[in-house]
């Protein structure tokens, strides 16, 4: 058995994005756009060309010298802009990089591993046995050939700091070749194409009008963009200034972002294109300071709600201070279908619920499980269980981490991450079957959620129960009830008490039972006389 880590509360976000859409805008004001987002979506590719040309000798005299060479067809803050995003998008890239090559080396240990097994050798709960058959053995050792050469090839470009990037998504440059399958036409394709690739983003400058110089958004939502240089015919302002005619209306948060204007704090805005739709959008994001987290204490004074992440809905369950189920679990569903859009409000929902269901049960805390499964959704570590592996590469375990992180934030929830090792399995062992009644049926995912909602509390999964109904005695069977935290022992098992007990013979080291001149006729065994220790707070099932 793996050790458990303790559980923490997690961090706050750190940052706050808010989308809008451009309405009434005019076919001059959309030209515009497409004109400088086209041109500065060149600059762009050209600026990530020549980061990735230089790999791992990049400094910061390469980072300047770019910087310059981009001033001239465009701006300074304009550059400065590109460059930063060019150099966060080679870092995710070679995070990437980095992902693919431990998944390939997890691969092909697992095939090794497997191909010098006999064939038909049993495996284990930890790690699988042998091949089935002849055929299968052969058709593996033939993929870890092809592994090998594919992690060489990997392995060789992130020791020399090459990374291999798509500007406008891998996807849908793939996308080009499978048109009749996507449902999208040639033209419709170019379209989103050429918007994924445009560059229409700049960052925020504190102390500056209205909080950005080149993307200025005032406080009654007129937008004015400072165009690039090779587009200055095109500014009906002065200064190089083109105003758009339509007005952005933030309904998100706007009295926070209406004080960082009015005070000329730093706000980044990004225009872009939603081109199935044909609509224009605009975001704005900025820095928060993070909210100290709760100390752990504090959150779990009035209980907690223990969630457990499942492929289509969140079952909770409230437990008191002392561990014990209060009322009836919760179930949160969402589908995880169509577009990403449709998955992300599908989620955003089931989570609303989940906090508004928190506030009202008057809970500071919600546990969750810390789950990431990157390194256990390969096809090599579960072999023929290809729905098992579509289930969780399915579950949104990122996106649902950051949004509750971030929804929680603003309610003064606390998230407190658990280790989500045997949660469902000693869930189900300990809690439900007690549970389960003729008016109530306990699902292994509910068991589930009281196993980590009693994991972030600090208590054992399982579960106390009532002593013996009759008597003190041995007669009604095991004894159940738990010792005190920190009695030696306490989890295991009681030895079996027999009819003889008393004609068994002594232990080595013990002293010498003798009766005493009692008028009873029982014969006890010492095991009997011992004082029984219960928490009267505790569930008695």
């Amino acid at each position: 058995m793996r050790p458990i880590a303790p559980p923490f509360v997690a961090a706050g976000p750190c940052g706050v994005a808010v989308r809008t859409r451009l309405k009434g805008l005019t076919s001059a004001d959309e030209r515009v756009l497409r004109a400088v987002g086209a041109h500065l979506g060149s600059l762009a590719a050209r600026d990530l060309k020549a980061r990735c040309a230089d790999g791992l000798n990049h400094g910061a005299d390469r980072w300047s010298a770019r910087k310059r060479e981009l001033t001239g067809v465009s701006s300074a803050r304009w550059a400065g802009a590109i460059t930063k995003a060019t150099h966060d998008q080679w870092a995710l890239a070679r995070r990437s990089q980095y992902a693919h090559l431990q998944s390939l080396e997890a691969g092909v240990k697992t095939i090794e591993r497997r191909l010098a097994l006999p064939i038909g050798a049993k495996g284990t709960k930890r790690a699988p046995g042998g091949y089935r058959s002849r055929r299968e053995w052969v058709a593996k050792s033939r993929r870890l050939r092809v592994l090998q050469g594919r992690l060489a090839r990997v392995r060789a470009d992130f020791e020399a700091g090459v990374v291999h990037v798509v500007r406008g998504g891998k996807r849908l440059a793939r996308t080009r070749h499978h048109l009749d399958e996507a449902g999208v036409s040639e033209d419709q394709w170019r379209a989103r194409w050429q918007a994924g690739r445009w560059f229409c983003h700049a960052d925020g400058e504190s102390g500056k009008r209205y909080g950005n110089e080149t993307i200025r958004v005032t406080p009654d939502g007129e937008v004015s963009i400072r165009l690039p240089a090779p587009l200055a015919e095109y500014a009906n302002a002065p200064h190089g200034r083109y105003v758009l005619a339509a007005r952005a209306r933030l309904t998100h948060r706007d009295v926070e972002w209406a004080d960082r204007v009015a005070a000329h704090r730093a706000v980044a805005y990004r225009a872009h294109l939603d081109a199935a739709r044909g609509r224009w959008y605009l975001t704005a994001s900025w820095q928060i300071s993070k909210t100290p987290p709760l100390p752990m204490a504090a959150a779990l004074a009035g209980g907690v709600i223990g969630v457990d992440t499942n492929a289509d809905h969140l079952a909770a369950w409230r437990l008191d201070m002392h561990g014990n189920p209060i009322g009836d679990p919760r179930r949160f569903g969402y589908a995880l279908t169509g577009s990403s859009g449709h998955r992300d409000a599908q989620v955003r929902h089931a989570l609303t619920r989940l906090l508004h269901w928190a506030r009202d049960c008057g809970v500071r805390a919600i546990a969750v499980e810390d789950l990431d499964f990157e390194k256990e959704k390969t096809r090599e570590k579960h072999g023929r269980r290809k729905k098992f592996r579509q289930v969780i590469s399915g579950m949104p375990t990122g996106r649902l981490r950051a949004r509750l992180t971030s929804m929680a934030d603003q309610t003064g929830i606390a998230i407190i991450a658990v280790d989500p090792a045997y949660s469902s399995k000693w869930g189900a062992q300990h809690w439900q079957q007690p549970l389960t009644t003729t008016k109530r049926t306990t699902t292994r995912h509910d068991a589930a959620s009281i196993a980590i909602g009693r994991r972030a509390q600090g208590h054992p999964v399982r579960r106390r129960t009532a002593p013996p109904p009759a008597h003190r005695s041995d007669e009604q069977g095991h004894r159940t009830a738990q010792a005190r935290p920190g009695t030696r022992g306490r989890e295991g098992t009681r030895q079996p008490a027999t009819d003889r007990a008393h004609d068994a013979p002594r232990r080595a080291g013990h002293a010498r039972r003798t009766r005493g001149t009692s008028a009873s006729n029982t014969v006890r065994d010492a095991r009997s006389t011992r004082q029984w220790v219960q928490d009267p707070l505790l569930d008695t099932g």
